[in-house]
């Protein structure tokens, strides 16, 4: 008789300790049928939360949460309870979760509050708000599998840095959340947690690999969270659940002391990741930035620039914002293109400049950028996987597979390619008649919509930006709407790649399973201007919007 593989019993275990640490009260009394798409509405209406819960989880961002907190008009410990109680409804409908440690979080309110009263002197400007993380950040006392069996029941011996930082800063950390195996897919799935699921529309994916983080602020179980980007894995599920998500420049959010799935300094050599915020406002992205910023992390993080968002450019009196409206390598569909016509024209109503950028040099990024990747041939990923006989998921079946590390010669002729790129690329953050300075520039997330499960085609709009370490943002615009189904993308496929994106859209796809997702728009700026970046997404997000006031309790 064939001994099953060890992988299977871990994720067992892990996955009676997540179900075992959510309070009886807080679980739900039926699970929704499996044809409930949109579960949003459950934590509104199943009876878990009071009016009050509702209220804070609903109609506040963190900047509110935090103002009323030193305002005195509701503690940390009430408003961590909500978010506890919101966050186990979503793992019930989304599985979001992977860590769970809502005790810990509401004593530790508890202790912000009584010394708040003490004191009259809050932590930092995150001071009682709760946050949640992706599942690579260490918590001491609590494993970071990132979704591989033989990375569970390890629990962490210290923090990662960051986790240090927003403690220091007044966050309150309540739980982590799902990734999928590898760390190196759009779509969150792994063996040891299963699938994450989009509480819009759980036809079409929530993202990855902050997939979970996606999900859980998309459900309000978290106002602000932190993801990590290595080729769109905070934008991507940004986009995925309608919300706001910032990929910094690499080193300028701390980013030691994570657990990934390459060796020690691997990424030093090849593409680093960023750490960055996902929310539910532009406001929140900028507390975020401003709280690492304040903490120094340049002092305890050799990799981390010197400097924070006050010693950054800023933009223009008189913005110029340009469009560039594909990398040549996938053609966008037509409802891509139309919410960047309708962002150009909100923007020219406002007085704002718009131009039109032809980048020639970003057909060449995507190709560049993959060769990038797996720089250690995936070997270190496989033996942790091997460890415990799990198998790759899916996804990723026929597309990773173990080789050998790249050759030096190899890995510097590709160095040499990236500077000469990034020199290239330069060219258009200059208006080439008038020489005027481009503030920022829009540009689509992916050249689809809202993918269905397994379905996401092309990187390039998002991994270009980490080889040119351009900061990068996620901006929500609108739904998708019936009569977006209309246009027809025309043309032959440019390659491989724009037929798979093609088939998403052209007949027979029925594009009905885009209903009740969100159109959203990513937004660069230079490398290592995030305050330029996020001035940026606000005056768009204005125009988009109107006065974008937050309700406040």
């Amino acid at each position: 008789m064939t001994k099953e593989a060890p992988y299977k019993e871990i994720a067992l275990r892990k996955q009676a300790e997540r179900q075992s640490r959510i309070p009886r009260a807080w679980l739900l009394a039926a699970l929704p049928p499996s044809a409930t798409l949109d579960v949003r509405s459950i934590p509104r209406n199943c009876g878990i939360l009071t009016a009050q819960e509702i209220h804070i989880t609903e109609a506040c961002d963190a900047t509110a949460l935090a103002q009323a907190i030193r305002q005195r008009k509701v503690t940390s410990e009430a408003v961590t309870i909500a978010f506890c109680k919101r966050a186990a409804i979503a793992q019930q409908v989304t599985n979001c979760l992977t860590e769970i440690f809502f005790q810990d979080a509401i004593a530790t309110a508890k202790l912000l509050d009584e010394e708040y009263a003490r004191t009259g002197i809050v932590r930092g400007p995150l001071h009682g708000v709760p946050m949640s993380l992706k599942d690579t950040f260490k918590v001491k006392g609590y494993d970071a599998s990132i979704g591989i069996a033989s990375l569970a029941k390890n629990p962490a011996k210290e923090n990662s840095l960051l986790v240090d930082i927003l403690l220091e800063q007044g966050a309150v950390l309540y739980c982590k959340t799902g990734i999928p195996q590898t760390l190196m897919a759009l779509d969150s799935e792994n063996h040891l947690f299963g699938r994450v699921m989009n509480p819009r529309n759980r036809l079409v994916t929530a993202g990855g690999s902050s997939g979970g983080e996606g999900a859980l602020i998309g459900m309000r179980g978290s106002v602000l969270g932190v993801g990590t980007d290595v080729g769109g894995s905070i934008r991507v599920p940004a986009m995925c659940n309608g919300l706001y998500g910032i990929k910094p420049s690499a080193r300028r959010v701390p980013y030691v002391g994570q657990q990934g799935t390459q060796k020690a300094g691997t990424s030093a050599v090849g593409l680093p990741a960023s750490a960055g915020p996902l929310a539910t406002s532009i406001r929140d992205c900028e507390l975020f930035m401003e709280a690492i910023s304040n903490a120094s992390p340049w002092e305890r993080d050799p990799h981390v620039y010197l400097g924070g968002l006050n010693k950054q450019g800023t933009v223009q009196e008189e913005p110029l914002i340009g469009i560039i409206r594909r990398d040549g390598v996938t053609e966008p569909h037509p409802p891509v293109n139309k919410v960047l016509d309708e962002t150009a024209e909100a923007l020219r109503r406002s007085g704002i400049d718009v131009i039109e950028i032809d980048a020639p040099a970003f057909k060449k990024c995507q190709s560049l950028t993959n060769k990038f990747f797996g720089v250690d041939g995936n070997n270190y990923v496989f033996d942790l996987l091997e460890a415990t006989g799990e198998p790759l998921v899916g996804w990723l079946q026929g597309k990773l597979r173990r080789g050998t590390e790249m050759s030096l010669d190899k890995l510097v002729g590709f160095q040499a390619q990236k500077t000469e790129l990034e020199t290239e690329m330069l060219k258009i953050w200059r208006e080439p008649i008038t020489g005027r300075t481009v503030d920022a520039i829009i540009l689509p997330v992916a050249p689809h919509p809202v993918a269905p499960i397994d379905r996401w085609s092309g990187v390039g709009y998002t991994s270009s930006f980490v080889l040119l370490d351009y900061p990068a943002g996620t901006l929500p615009v609108r739904d998708f709407q019936e009569a977006d189904m209309d246009d027809e993308l025309t043309g032959e496929p440019l390659n491989s790649w724009d037929k798979n994106n093609r088939e998403l859209w052209n007949k027979p796809f029925d594009r009905s399973v885009y209903l009740n997702t969100k159109l959203s728009i990513q937004v660069i700026a230079p490398k290592l201007q995030e305050r330029r970046l996020l001035q940026a997404m606000n005056l768009i997000d204005r125009a988009l919007r109107g006065s974008n006031t937050q309700p406040k309790l």
